[in-house]
């Protein structure tokens, strides 16, 4: 693989009209990659991840960015399920992918020849929901990933959120459920701790709840595949519910009504103008987010949340890779603007 061919490309983007931007989603089981072009994403490619250490993983992002980039590739937005440092972009720590303390914005970069900036998956896909295209339209918006946990993402202002550490938005692990009737506070648990949105709204629990009423309910739907040895999960209780089946809708109805909790959470702390779900169980769609609305109104403050619409996401499997693009197209803007005020200084 011959690194630095496209060395040419970091030249300002402002100055280079047809400038495209790479976007990297990385995840535990595959990572996703497409170039943004004129407000698009196209030339999509996706692989297994199969690297079982930080090199293996990282030679195989390079290879994903290579397989699309162009002569006009500026720069490479990359997501990874990690706490990033971002003015380095050393992964603090990660979840299901051998990343935690690599600084990986250098070395990709190093391997590139590219501009190359890094941050959360979550943060990225809360940065896609802002979007059309390339076109900013919320500027205070609140992402949920709701898939095997609870993720979270922020954009405040037009800008993602990231906090002091990188690790804003752990919305999953807002307190929802903590018992309080003793004379002292719970001790508090391993994370997921055990009043946590996570432990009561991730899709993990949609898989208790559906056998739970596979269970109680032989007759069901969920009841049926049961008893015909197969193993009832979520994706059975969203299928039974879109199939019209009751007691699998209820099961789909009362993880929404859970994750409205939450919702209300992020609503009264933030008033976002939009509270997008994402992730796997919102293939459910209104079956999960019309429960979610409604509860998430019920515990709102009054005066609070009035002009917040909840939603699906809009860009679906692809909010990450857009999001990742769309962080390299507007950090290197950035960046550019800042060395135009230092040369006019």
């Amino acid at each position: 693989m011959a690194l630095g061919r496209y060395v040419h490309c970091a030249l300002p983007a402002r100055g280079r009209p047809n400038a495209e931007f790479a976007g990297v989603d990385v995840g535990g089981t595959k990572i996703a990659a497409a170039v943004l072009r004129a407000g698009e994403l196209v030339d999509h490619a996706i692989q297994p991840t199969d690297g079982d250490d930080a090199e293996a993983l990282i030679a195989e992002i390079v290879a994903s960015v290579e397989e699309i980039r162009t002569a006009a590739t500026a720069a490479v937005g990359v997501g990874v399920p990690s706490v990033i440092e971002w003015e380095t972009g050393r992964a603090r720590a990660s979840v299901n992918v051998p990343l935690t303390d690599v600084p990986l914005r250098r070395v990709l970069g190093e391997r590139l020849g590219l501009p190359v900036f890094v941050d959360n998956d979550a943060t990225l896909a809360a940065l896609a929901e802002a979007h059309d295209g390339d076109r900013l339209v919320s500027r205070n918006l609140v992402m949920l990933t709701v898939g095997t946990g609870v993720g979270g993402g922020l954009v405040l202002d037009g800008h993602p959120y990231r906090g002091a550490t990188g690790a804003a938005a752990e919305i999953g692990h807002t307190l929802i459920g903590v018992e309080l009737d003793g004379d002292a506070v719970p001790a508090p648990t391993r994370f997921p701790q055990t009043g946590s949105l996570e432990r009561f709204a991730a899709g993990s629990v949609l898989d208790v709840l559906a056998r739970a009423a596979a269970d109680e309910h032989p007759d069901s739907y969920l009841g049926e595949r049961a008893a015909a040895g197969e193993e009832v999960d979520g994706t059975d209780a969203v299928a039974g519910a879109k199939a019209g089946d009751a007691v699998a809708a209820r099961a789909v109805e009362l993880l929404g009504e859970r994750l409205g909790l939450g919702i209300a959470n992020a609503i009264n702390t933030f008033d976002p103008e939009v509270v997008a779900i994402g992730g796997g169980v919102s293939s459910a769609g209104e079956l999960l987010v019309g429960p979610a609305r409604r509860t998430a109104l019920r515990y709102v403050l009054p005066g609070v949340g009035e002009r917040t619409e909840i939603r699906l996401s809009v860009h679906g499997p692809k909010a990450g890779v857009l999001g990742a693009a769309l962080l390299a197209k507007l950090e290197l803007e950035r960046s550019t603007e800042r060395k135009d005020d230092d040369g006019r200084d």
